[in-house]
C-alpha cells in the first residue's frame, strides 16, 4: 500500500470534517423544526459521504476522528434561513472540492471527491434553492416528530 502524502490526508480531513459539519447542521435543523425535507433526506445522504470518506481512511490506514460538530453547529432562526444558510454551505462545499481535487492524483480518492462534489452540487444544492422558493420549506405537510439520530 502507498503510504499518502501530508497534502492528501489534509485534503481527507477536510473533506471529512465538512462531511461532519453538514450531518451536525442538518441535524441540528431536524432536532429543531422536526423531519422536514429536503435536511431529513440529505442528512441521510451525508451519513453515507461520510462513510465514502470513512472507507478511504481504512484504506490507507488514517484514524477516523470522530465529528466535533454535534450541539456546535449552526443554528437557525426559521426554516426559511435554515434552507438559505444551506444553499451557501451547498456553494461553499464547491468550492472545496475545487481545491481538493487538485491535491491529488489517486483515482480512489478522485473518484469519492468527485461523487461527494456531484452529489453536492447537483441534487444537494437544487433542492436547498427549491426549499428557498417555496418559503420555509414548504411542500413537507405537518411536521413529523419521529427523529432518526444516527450521529456519524
Amino acid at each position: 500500500m502507498t503510504t499518502l502524502n501530508e497534502t492528501e490526508v489534509r485534503a481527507l480531513h477536510q473533506a471529512l470534517d465538512d462531511e461532519y459539519r453538514a450531518w451536525a447542521t442538518y441535524d441540528q435543523v431536524i432536532a429543531d423544526f422536526g423531519e422536514v425535507p429536503p435536511f431529513s433526506n440529505i442528512r441521510e445522504a451525508e451519513a453515507r459521504h461520510i462513510e465514502a470518506l470513512r472507507a478511504l481512511f481504512l484504506r490507507y490506514r488514517l484514524a477516523m476522528p470522530a465529528n466535533p460538530w454535534p450541539g456546535k453547529s449552526m443554528r437557525y432562526a426559521d426554516l426559511q434561513a435554515a434552507c438559505e444558510g444551506a444553499v451557501a454551505a451547498e456553494i461553499e462545499n464547491a468550492a472545496l472540492y475545487g481545491r481538493l481535487l487538485a491535491s491529488t492524483q489517486r483515482p480512489d480518492i478522485l473518484t469519492v471527491f468527485r461523487n461527494l462534489h456531484e452529489a453536492s452540487q447537483e441534487r444537494h444544492l437544487p433542492a436547498f434553492r427549491r426549499c428557498v422558493e417555496r418559503g420555509a420549506g414548504g411542500g413537507g405537510g405537518a411536521r413529523q416528530r419521529r427523529r432518526r439520530r444516527n450521529r456519524p
